[in-house]
């Protein structure tokens, strides 16, 4: 893999990922553009202990342009996007409507006494999976998903070294009907200054019971997944595709690889190699249960950059809100208000179902 940085009109960095070694990458951002935003505000929530980031400038982000003026396709002639080059492979690149940058203005001043407010330090960077706007990530080459893979590696070993990054998120919206604002296959990746609530509660789980037995929660958990067998959808060699069996999603999937693994850097060649083929068979059977594309979020859950790595196991967390061809799962009282999921599919039928659609 060739990787190739470049800098865009406002300053912003982009970088190629690229299968070829004698791609050229030279071609400049012929745009002009204004300054990237200053970071946002975070407000602290002490009622949940929780971090709140307040992003304005996100509010006048693209929203679902046509398809001649993605921003995320190749530019071409005098059609000019975020990748100045005709085609390429993998291209990732600072979000220009960021939720969290290392572009800090100044010190927000404090709102009471019980919300501390800080800036939002950090960095978003959007994963442009190929070239082809009308192409779906299932719809990749095994080979193109281990250049993703080795991308996203790449980008988490570098986002974990910024000043007060202490977590890397990455992950892929698919559907309207979850938020996109765009069509491009893309995903993105968040690189946030505090460890974000689902982790802790995770990790939180772990250490208890590594105290208690001594063991790796998540390994053990999948081990018995595995042995079970009733939840299972896929596996290989390295990795495993199951239905969790509280699973909160109507149709939820982990993917996890056998060996305890912190983050993606950490994955060997025989491990990344092994995803792409199985997660596909995945994404497949996802769009094969209702005969449509299903609108779906894929969610690497990584361990965080200084704490409590010894307690985590990577996996891929892929979800759907979409309940029945003509349903979706709405996130209503119980969900929102108190964060208690009340799931209308056994894991079980859904694990059922989700083998049948291969």
């Amino acid at each position: 893999m060739k990787r190739t940085t470049i800098e865009l009109a406002d300053g912003r960095e982009l970088i190629y990922f690229d299968e070829r070694d004698d791609a050229v990458r030279d071609q400049p951002d012929r745009r002009e553009l204004p300054p990237p935003p200053p970071a946002s505000q975070l407000r602290y929530d002490p009622l949940t202990d929780e971090w709140v980031a307040v992003a304005v400038h996100r509010q006048t982000r693209t929203f679902l342009p046509p398809a001649d003026q993605c921003p995320l396709c190749p530019s071409r002639g005098d059609r000019l996007s975020e990748i100045p080059a005709p085609d390429y492979d993998v291209a990732v690149f600072e979000n220009r409507f960021p939720a969290l940058s290392q572009r800090v203005a100044e010190e927000p001043a404090e709102i009471t006494p019980f919300t501390p407010v800080r800036p939002g330090l950090g960095r978003c960077e959007v994963v442009c999976f190929t070239d082809d706007h009308n192409a779906s990530f299932a719809a990749l080459p095994p080979g193109r998903v281990r250049t993703v893979l080795d991308a996203l590696a790449d980008r988490t070993t570098a986002l974990s070294e910024l000043p007060g990054v202490e977590q890397v998120f990455c992950f892929e919206n698919r559907g309207v009907e979850i938020g996109v604002t765009l069509h491009h296959p893309h995903g993105q990746i968040y690189a946030y200054p505090f460890v974000t609530p689902r982790t802790r509660a995770m990790l939180g789980a772990a250490r208890r019971y590594a105290e208690r037995t001594g063991g790796n929660l998540y390994a053990d958990v999948l081990a018995a997944e595995r042995a079970a067998g009733t939840r299972v959808v896929a596996s290989n060699e390295h990795w495993t595709a199951y239905v969790p069996a509280a699973a909160r999603w109507p149709f939820e999937v982990h993917v996890a690889p056998h060996r305890p693994a912190p983050d993606i850097p950490a994955l060997g060649d025989a491990e990344r190699d092994a995803f792409g083929p199985l997660y596909l068979d995945v994404l497949r059977r996802f769009d094969g249960l209702f005969d449509a594309p299903m609108p779906y979020i894929a969610a690497w859950h990584q361990a965080p950059v200084r704490t409590d790595r010894e307690l985590a196991h990577l996996h891929l967390q892929l979800f759907s809100i979409r309940r029945a061809k003509d349903k979706l799962k709405y996130l209503a009282g119980s969900e929102s208000g108190m964060g208690v999921f009340i799931n209308d599919i056994a894991p079980e039928r859904a694990a059922e179902l989700l083998r049948a659609a291969a």
